[in-house]
């Protein structure tokens, strides 16, 4: 596994998402509780989740495509129409830069 820097702590405030373009792609979340990594593409369309809605209290992002709900920490697809989950990454924070193991 290789760490990947992400971003700086400062870049996101809760409830922000950012798209980091590896292979495959990230989706680098901030909650109330932190920061999460997902596949950035939707299991259902080529779409992006970092574009998508974050709702900080139910830690799920929604799809701006089709709006298929998944859970940010776990990658679990919560609504129709995607019915596969999206994987997660481990992040990591070392000082105040956020990596993600891939």
């Amino acid at each position: 596994m290789a760490l990947v820097k992400a971003c700086k702590t400062d870049q996101l405030k809760p409830g922000d998402a950012m798209r980091i373009n590896t292979t495959p792609a990230l989706a680098i979340f901030r909650l109330d509780d932190g920061f999460y990594a997902t596949e950035d593409t939707c299991s259902h369309a080529q779409s992006s989740l970092a574009a998508g809605e974050v709702d900080l209290e139910d830690c799920t992002v929604e799809c701006p495509y089709h709006a298929s709900q998944f859970e940010i920490k776990t990658g679990r697809v919560l609504s129709l129409p995607a019915t596969k989950p999206v994987r997660t990454f481990p992040v990591k924070i070392v000082g105040d830069e956020v990596f993600v193991e891939i």
